[in-house]
């Protein structure tokens, strides 16, 4: 029990230095900002300061203009994180006991990200219409593959002993990948979720700015295109808020299992 106290502030420890680092860096770019904007440096029809933008954003939410827009990214974004999760992990699992086709697509993972996913949206569109679906596609298309490397990672850092333990109990494939080397590999499933969540962000608001008919990017695209910072930077902020929160969470539970198990 006394060994406990030193290890739970350890990891405490290691996770707040990191934490006040990061607001120091927010707060002096933030600042620099502000500091910038005051002295004309940048244009307001560049760019607003930052307690503009954090009023604008205030108003903006206690009007509810955008409610509809906000509701409708954040609901596809959890689709195509769900869609890319399941993907992702059964993926995983059925390469993890095909050997030779993981040895033909790890190079194809490697470099997939180099692949512009946004060129095939004109054929999604056409497949699809202007509705959610192409986004939803494009958010999980990008968030999959992460997932799959990363849970392949995990499922490669298994102890054997447990593998051995499944046979043993004779489980078959799907009971072991459920119940064993998942619950196992679980840290690196939830990096993987955590690249999966930033990557839906960025298809679903890439292909709402692209083309769409609703949504936060066709709403940022859209005051873009008509010079109207008192919008687009507030929804720029509210994006960001959102995609650090649920990261932050993800890493701290992430933390927490890598520390239980005496991987951190």
């Amino acid at each position: 029990m006394k060994a406990a106290v030193p290890a739970r502030v350890a990891l405490r420890g290691s996770i707040t230095t990191p934490l006040v680092l990061r607001l120091a860096l927010l707060a002096g770019a933030t600042a620099t900002l502000e500091a910038l904007c005051a002295t004309g440096v940048i244009g307001g029809l560049t760019m607003q300061p930052p307690h503009r933008m954090v009023v604008d954003l205030a108003r903006m939410l206690g009007s509810g203009a955008f409610n509809a827009a906000i509701a409708r990214t954040l609901w596809n974004v959890f689709v195509a994180v769900v869609a890319a999760m399941a993907l992702g992990v059964a993926a995983a699992v059925v390469l993890k006991r095909l050997r030779r086709t993981r040895e033909v697509l790890e190079p194809l993972f490697a470099t997939y990200y180099a692949i512009p996913v946004f060129a095939f949206y004109p054929l999604l569109i056409v497949l699809f219409g202007l509705g959610d679906v192409p986004q939803i596609f494009i958010g999980a298309m990008l968030g999959a593959v992460a997932v799959v490397v990363n849970t392949l990672n995990g499922l490669d850092r298994v102890p054997r002993v447990l593998t051995k333990t499944a046979r043993v109990l004779r489980m078959g494939p799907f009971a072991t990948a459920w119940r064993v080397t998942l619950p196992a590999a679980g840290p690196h499933v939830l990096a993987g979720l955590r690249l999966a969540v930033a990557y839906a962000f960025i298809g679903v608001i890439g292909a709402e700015f692209i083309m769409s008919n609703g949504g936060m990017g066709y709403e940022i695209g859209f005051a873009y295109n008509n010079f109207d910072n008192a919008t687009m930077y507030p929804l720029i902020v509210l994006i960001l808020i959102a995609s650090i929160a649920v990261n932050s969470v993800l890493a701290r539970v992430e933390n927490t299992l890598m520390a239980r198990r005496g991987l951190r």
